[in-house]
């Protein structure tokens, strides 16, 4: 039971997948889950980061334009949630303001108007977000007295930082925080999350109500997993990870702890009835990555209002996968591959690319590619390299052609190891309007195909990924008995070598310290560097390390600069 000068007070969760550009149809889903919000009881709700304009909206933050239509919406938002009933239930909804320059802003609605806002003067511009030249961050805080609750309001990044906001607020003693968000997902990165709440807990004594968006937007993908946590550190009720919910939280808070900002209730009023507060089961590294894959290329495909997806299936690991996350995140019927043999092709890469597409239950044409690899061949001399290239560029034209003809979107299936030596060809397999594992090192390619194929096992279906694409040696197949070890070095050490480089900044002495040979380091540090171009020109695809080819990390394509032990 609450002490006397402790009450219970009701909070929604709505964590949602908004569309970025889309006002309109991301208000109605902001009403929505508001009215089924006071529906329950909730007599708050918050919303995540940016939910009117989507997030993130990049360069179109600096559009006078969309700002103006976010605030005109947020504003008619709030009329249409007193006329629904919910004028009593206080909307905390997250949106794009502007004066001289674009805010990041949180409205606060009540009684049909916005009776208080808050908002830092910048957009996050480090890590995944592009820089928004010269905004100055934002300061002061914001707390306001709801039922008696003084409530204060922090953005997202706010509460990553010791200093600003959060030094002001452990000095201001709100009864509860709480936190809209657009924290896009990376591997491990929910543990991350709810260390950095309890440390706020202690550094601002009370219970904090952190919501975040899901959903796929680009190449980020957001997670959801809102947290609740008691004023110990305590997690009170947690929500599901890649999914929408609607999560209702009982928490208890101090009353009238601090001095308001503004009040618009002093009048304390319990929750009526009860509420269970649910804490969703984690999910295992493996599953988090596979639904956020799945889901970053369900909602690319979708919301660029795409219906289906194309793919070369050679028999290896790499198109198997990918052609699995895309019969999972759209279904067998919106899935289509095709066979591109050579004279190189192995029988096996044949059977197992057809017993991939039987298990899978999608069509697969099969086109072979010899006829026009020989046409190439007779209209100019190529040898070498330049002739083996032919064939991927044979094939990657097929798929554009039948892509322009058929309307399909064609998914490019590297992985970020070879992205990361260049270890492709451009205009062959890395044509494409997606690559949803290019956030992937090889390892852990297999690695979740065996996760995946075992799920099937549980369920009782037929694992859907060959065991013969898992097992064997991979291969481009563009000469006679050709192996990726003839250009690479074994994936298990490439993958070590690529992980300290690339995710970890490391350089190479303190890569050679971990145990790898100079020549080898130099040698694959040479090959990363100089296969800039070719990453600037492969499709987009979902982001799920730290750090991601494109979004968060960048060499010069033109540079003399070498990496010496």
């Amino acid at each position: 039971m609450p002490m006397s000068n402790e009450t219970k007070i009701r909070i929604a969760a709505a964590q949602i997948n908004p569309l970025v550009g889309d006002i309109t149809g991301n208000a109605a889903k902001v009403l929505d889950a508001a009215i089924r919000a006071k529906k329950a009881g909730a007599q708050i709700v918050v919303f995540p980061e940016m939910v009117i304009t989507g997030y993130p909206i990049e360069d179109l933050a600096l559009r006078p334009a969309i700002s103006k239509a976010a605030k005109e919406e947020v504003e008619a938002l709030a009329k249409n949630l007193a006329e629904k009933d919910c004028g009593d239930l206080l909307a905390i909804v997250g949106y794009l303001d502007r004066e001289d320059k674009p805010l990041n802003a949180v409205a606060l609605l009540y009684g049909g108007k916005i009776v208080a806002k808050y908002f830092k003067r910048h957009l996050p511009n480090y890590g995944v977000f592009d820089e928004f030249r010269n905004f100055a961050p934002g300061s002061g805080t914001l707390i306001v007295r709801y039922l008696g609750v003084d409530l204060a309001v922090a953005i997202c990044e706010d509460i990553w930082r010791d200093e600003g906001p959060m030094a002001e607020l452990a000095l201001r003693n709100p009864g509860i925080l709480l936190v809209p968000n657009g924290s896009p997902f990376e591997c491990s990165k929910d543990d991350l999350r709810l260390e950095l709440l309890k440390k706020r807990c202690q550094q601002v004594a009370s219970p904090i109500v952190y919501v975040n968006m899901v959903g796929g937007q680009d190449d980020l993908v957001f997670d959801g997993d809102s947290i609740v946590v008691g004023k110990n550190g305590e997690v009170v009720s947690r929500a599901k990870q890649f999914q929408e919910e609607l999560m209702i939280s009982e928490v208890t808070v101090a009353l009238r702890s601090a001095t308001p900002d503004f009040v618009i209730s002093d009048e304390i009023k319990a929750p009526v009835g009860e509420v269970k507060n649910e804490i969703s089961e984690r999910l295992s590294d493996d599953e988090e990555i596979w639904r956020a894959l799945e889901l970053g290329l369900k909602d690319y495909v979708f919301k660029n209002q795409l219906n289906s997806v194309i793919l070369g299936l050679s028999g290896g690991i790499d198109s198997a996968l990918v052609a699995t996350i895309a019969v999972d995140a759209l279904g067998k019927s919106n899935v289509m591959g095709v066979l591109m043999p050579s004279k190189y092709s192995s029988d096996h890469s044949i059977s197992d690319a057809k017993e991939l597409a039987e298990n899978l239950g999608i069509s697969i044409r099969t086109i072979p590619i010899e006829p026009a690899v020989s046409s190439f061949k007779g209209m100019t001399e190529l040898k070498g390299i330049a002739e083996e290239n032919i064939q991927a560029r044979v094939r990657g034209s097929l798929l554009m052609g039948i892509s322009n003809q058929e309307g399909h979107l064609v998914l490019a299936t590297g992985n970020k190891s070879e992205l990361a030596v260049g270890y492709s060809t451009l205009y062959g397999d890395a044509v494409g309007g997606f690559a949803p594992i290019k956030d992937l090192f090889k390892v852990d390619v297999w690695e979740l195909a065996k996760w995946r194929n075992q799920l099937a096992r549980n369920r009782g279906e037929i694992p859907p990924i060959p065991e013969n694409s898992i097992r064997k040696e991979p291969s481009a197949e563009l000469r006679p008995d050709q192996r990726d070890r003839d250009s690479l070095p074994e994936y298990g050490t490439l993958d070590q070598i690529l992980e300290i480089y690339v995710d970890e900044g490391g350089d190479a002495d303190s890569i050679i310290k971990r145990g790898f040979s100079s020549e080898l380091v130099e040698r694959v540090i040479s090959l990363v560097d100089k296969a800039e171009y070719k990453r600037r020109q492969y499709p987009p695809g979902t982001k799920v390390s730290r750090i991601a080819f494109g979004k968060d990390r960048r060499l010069p394509m033109t540079s003399r600069w070498r990496e010496r032990s």
